[in-house]
């Protein structure tokens, strides 16, 4: 667009179909019409990373909850598997208490 240069030759120096270009030209335009109208609720670039940013944090805080919660089923499943062990050795001989 900035060059003057036609879709056709910007299409075939890129390997895409001519008909892309339009779509893709079409949707920018579009989009930069609802950007600057007052009508609509758009979000800034920076709001935009803000929150990335915030889903990267809660991404990573959820995968150490996760690990945590396995390490701990593990743990839980050692003692379990201890404590029937020492169930079984401490039964009195001969079946009475």
């Amino acid at each position: 667009m900035e060059d003057g240069a036609s879709i056709s030759v910007v299409a075939r120096r890129n390997g895409v179909a001519p008909n892309l270009l339009y779509r893709w030209r079409r949707l920018m335009l579009d989009g930069g019409a609802a950007a600057v109208s007052e009508d609509e609720d758009v979000t800034s670039n920076r709001a935009v990373r803000q929150m990335e940013d915030r889903i990267r944090e809660l991404e990573r805080q959820l995968g150490r909850k996760t690990l945590e919660v396995e390490i701990l089923k593990e743990a839980l499943d050692k003692t379990r598997l201890k404590e029937r062990t020492w169930l079984v050795h401490s039964r009195p001989k001969g079946g009475s208490r």
